[in-house]
């Protein structure tokens, strides 16, 4: 009878699985969905969106589908819910799910505003239920080792590190004039994993001093920046950014992992220590295998890590997360912690001054 075993164990499987819903199935939702859909220890309960695609995708895919949260029955509710919807919309849809009692993955950044961050982490803390925030980032294991490097002591003493996002966006991606206007450009929408992952590595971010320029493009919004960071440790960053660069240094053609972008198979973050240094995602730790010295022989050491999708290994920790199996690793402080850098560097692009980050 090896058929019907393997039903029961699947239904088994179903019944032990965590019940996540999806909120908003654009680009971002719908790569969440197949994540989901890819994890055996979560299952996916619905979908809520408004439009008439959701209703649609949800009718392919066989779940449910309602407009907005609060149409969930009392008796369907999943739980948990990841909510990928428009950056603004953040806090009143977190804040529904905590109030129906669902745990809640929220598409970075994890809010518009540091207030509006602050809020969330309140209101998640007086019901009691766990808030992480889709750095997806930090569950790559080529990531995961280079922390586990810098945490071991590897690098010594982490003095600096360095982040190029150089992309190149065509005209026709401006034809939607709301690209064109402040808020729209790369500081805006392509940094704030860049922030996240420097904030991951060395630490919180005390000061930040940024230059933009928009002579390319001459359009209202910046195409290319130049940021200082000062961490807390007295390490110092840089982060260079452009989107009127065609080039291979970016994190999303160096790490191979959304399909949609084609692998450079180069290095876009550098992580500098007194006893060694990392590249990441080419995944090569760098130190003079007797004595340090800039005239010694210095080797690379590959980093040994298996390349696996972060967004899968993202749900699988978020289901642990709500089984009580393991803490967030990303939590809501760590989103408000990005915003906040977001912030001060926005603040200093328009000043021309340091500006401190206040969290």
């Amino acid at each position: 009878m090896p058929t019907t075993h393997r039903s029961t164990e699947g239904a088994d499987r179903e019944n032990r699985a965590v019940t996540i819903a999806v909120q908003g199935v654009g680009l971002m939702g719908r790569q969440h969905i197949k994540a989901i859909q890819a994890c055996p220890k979560a299952q996916l309960s619905a979908l809520i969106d408004p439009t008439p695609q959701a209703r649609d995708l949800a009718r392919d895919l066989g779940v449910p589908h309602f407009p907005d949260l609060n149409a969930l029955p009392n008796d369907a509710l999943p739980q948990a819910v990841i909510i990928a919807t428009p950056n603004q919309l953040h806090e009143e849809h977190t804040c529904a799910a905590f109030e129906r009692g669902l745990a809640v993955l929220i598409e970075k950044p994890i809010a518009d505003t540091v207030e509006a961050a602050r809020r969330m982490i309140s209101a998640g803390e007086r019901a009691g239920l766990p808030l992480l925030v889709g750095f997806h980032r930090r569950h790559s294991a080529v990531v995961c080792a280079a922390k586990a490097r810098i945490e071991a002591g590897d690098l010594g003493k982490v003095v600096s590190m360095h982040a190029t996002t150089w992309l190149f966006k065509p005209p026709a991606y401006f034809d939607a004039e709301w690209r064109k206007e402040k808020g729209a450009g790369p500081l805006g929408i392509n940094i704030v994993h860049d922030v996240d992952l420097m904030c991951f590595m060395a630490g919180p971010v005390r000061h930040a001093l940024a230059m933009t320029s928009r002579a390319t493009r001459q359009f209202e919004v910046e195409d290319t920046a130049a940021v200082i960071l000062e961490f807390e440790s007295g390490a110092l960053g840089t982060l260079n950014l452009s989107d009127t660069i065609v080039a291979p240094w970016s994190y999303e053609l160096t790490a191979g992992e959304n399909p949609a972008y084609p692998m450079t198979a180069e290095s876009s973050y550098l992580i500098g220590g007194t006893h060694g240094a990392l590249d990441i995602p080419k995944a090569r730790f760098w130190h003079n295998p007797e004595q340090r010295g800039w005239w010694e022989n210095i080797e690379s050491q590959p980093l040994d890590v298996t390349r696996e999708d972060p967004l899968r290994r993202q749900i699988d920790h978020f289901c642990d997360v709500i089984t009580g199996a393991a803490q967030p690793r990303v939590t809501g402080y760590d989103g408000l912690a990005a915003v906040a850098t977001l912030e001060a560097i926005a603040r200093s692009a328009a000043s021309g001054a340091r500006e401190s980050v206040e969290r």
